[in-house]
């Protein structure tokens, strides 16, 4: 069982050596408090590591110690695994991208560069970053490794776990090595415990705990791509900051499509949304998005604009890519065939890149009006993550939808139907006194039904601190067991991002709601910062470069 050593929060100061910011006082600990997700947890201190060796610096005197370290870049998290008590890690300022190699098809980086800069610098030599989430603009390469993250385009391409070919990782006892696909395994501690008291349990066992049929998965341990591969680089890979910490990241990188078109489909039922969802995917579209008649109902006004059918229970944007721009085009004639075959009552097909624009404009037009809808109601990603086998997708919709009525909460559903993942905004009035209860038990019935259905709490948001405590519930207790090993094995003492991936006792997943009227009140300054950041989508903001006086 991996412990944690007593600490003193009253005394943490910088370690001897530490060339970066460290700091403990209450207004920079609360720019640290928060993420895109539902919980506040305040950090004891905030450590900005100057480079990778301040990083080691840092992790040396936290494992003497016994300090908990979480390791963050953007902090846009939505299952909460970027926050927890000890000192926040700020690898956002990690940012260096080197040469892109481009007859390698690869690219080095630093944790805290953001996606789309580094997609940037690929597509000047005819390459991208195949992994395509809708935070792009933000979200750093470091988080999305650390989740294993995905996005519309993973339909097609994959989530980060097969584009990382090698690792810089700074191990729980501030050892630091390069861990690369193919090569031999570094001689540090973590590597040869793990290998020497778990690695054969994992391959005997491993390749058991896959789930039949999901295509996508972001908790636990990945240790059924372990079992298959050999290569621990995919067993980092999602680990969430709870094995090592990433200073340094070797991605591949995929060609630039030569083209690209899009297509709108409306159907009158959940069922014929998801068979066409099916065949697409078969036919190689790069994206199959699933917009659900609870998103419609709040997108209407850009629904309409396209002339989605008032009456429609689903809505596919389905995208294609191609070589050469008669390639795309006849795809896209294709998948429109097989949306119509699956009886959709209209199709749009994009003649120009600003039709598509405004096909993808759907997509992501259900954030800002989610928060202007009501100031009363919260948008909680309590359930948000949730991907299931995809003959089972219907199921799963049709059930989630239950559940949001029968605990009289407000939802809206869209997500990855070439998946069958589905994202899910359930709006809690925080008004209402049993709030807490129906938000719980929402979080139970939709748990259950993942179980039901064998699928994943996590398709690509990673575990973190909101699903950690469920995953007994949909991972047996051996998968449990060899988790709790795995965690042994790099980080006995329990340092890195403990209570994340391996549950500890008592752990609650709404223990602190942010939205919660009855926590204290945060420092005037950082909470006026913070709203910004939420208001204006500015997550890649260094948060203490928010504070006047910082």
């Amino acid at each position: 069982m991996t412990t944690t050593t007593a600490w003193d929060d009253s005394a943490l100061r910088a370690p001897d050596g530490f060339r970066g910011i460290f700091r403990t006082d209450d207004h920079v600990r609360a720019m640290y408090s928060e993420s895109a997700g539902i919980a506040q947890i305040v950090p004891d201190a905030v450590a900005v590591p100057a480079d990778a060796d301040d990083v080691v610096t840092l992790v040396r005197w936290a494992a003497t110690l016994g300090v908990p370290i979480v390791p963050r870049g953007s902090a846009t998290s939505m299952a909460n695994g970027a926050l927890g008590r000890g000192v926040a890690l700020d690898l956002s300022r990690l940012d260096w991208i080197g040469a892109v190699d481009a007859k390698g098809a690869l690219v080095t980086c630093g944790p805290g560069a953001l996606r789309d800069t580094v997609d940037t610098a690929a597509r000047g030599h005819g390459l991208r970053v195949a992994v395509d989430p809708s935070s792009g603009a933000f979200c750093t390469i470091g988080g999305m490794v650390a989740t294993n993250a995905a996005g519309a385009r993973s339909v097609k391409l994959g989530a980060m776990r097969p584009w990382v070919r090698g690792l810089d990782c700074v191990f729980a006892d501030g050892s630091r090595a390069w861990v690369r696909r193919g090569e031999p395994r570094p001689r540090v501690e973590a590597l040869r415990t793990f290998h020497h008291d778990v690695a054969r349990d994992v391959r005997d066992r491993g390749a058991s705990l896959a789930r039949p049929g999901v295509r996508k998965e972001s908790s636990g341990y990945a240790l059924a791509d372990y079992a298959r591969s050999g290569d621990v680089v995919d067993l980092l890979v999602g680990s969430e900051g709870t094995l090592a910490i990433f200073v340094g990241i070797e991605l591949a990188l995929a060609p630039v499509p030569a083209a690209r078109t899009a297509l709108l489909a409306s159907f009158r039922s959940l069922e014929e949304a998801v068979q066409a969802a099916g065949h697409a995917t078969a036919l190689g579209a790069s994206a199959v998005e699933l917009l659900d008649r609870t998103f419609l109902d709040v997108v209407r006004a850009e629904a309409s604009a396209l002339s989605i059918p008032a009456g429609a229970d689903a809505v596919l944007l389905i995208e294609a890519e191609g070589e050469t721009p008669a390639d795309a085009d006849t795809l896209t004639l294709r998948l429109a065939d097989t949306c119509r075959q699956a009886r959709a009552s209209h199709v749009v097909s994009a003649p120009d890149e600003q039709t598509a624009a405004r096909i993808w404009r759907i997509r992501h037009a259900a954030s800002p009006i989610l928060n202007a809808l009501d100031p009363n109601l919260a948008s909680m990603q309590l359930i948000e993550d949730g991907a299931v086998p995809p003959e089972r997708f219907p199921d799963y919709v049709r059930g989630v939808r239950a559940a949001l009525e029968r605990h009289g909460v407000r939802g809206v559903i869209f997500g990855h139907a070439g998946d069958a993942h589905a994202h899910v905004n359930a709006m809690v009035d925080v008004r209402d006194p049993v709030w807490r209860a129906r938000a719980r038990a929402l979080m139970d019935d939709v748990t259950g039904l993942v179980a039901l259905l064998g699928g994943t709490l996590a398709a690509e948001h990673g575990d973190g601190r909101l699903r950690t405590p469920l995953m007994f519930r949909v991972w047996d207790a051996r998968a449990m067991a060899l988790f709790a090993r795995v965690k042994q094995a790099f980080d006995p003492v329990g340092v890195l991002n403990p209570g994340v991936k391996v549950p500890r006792a008592d752990d609650d997943p709404l223990a602190s709601v942010k939205y919660d009227p009855a926590l204290p009140p945060l420092p005037a300054e950082a909470r006026a910062a913070l709203d910004r950041i939420v208001r204006e989508r500015d997550w890649a903001a260094f948060r203490l470069g928010q504070l006047p006086h910082a």
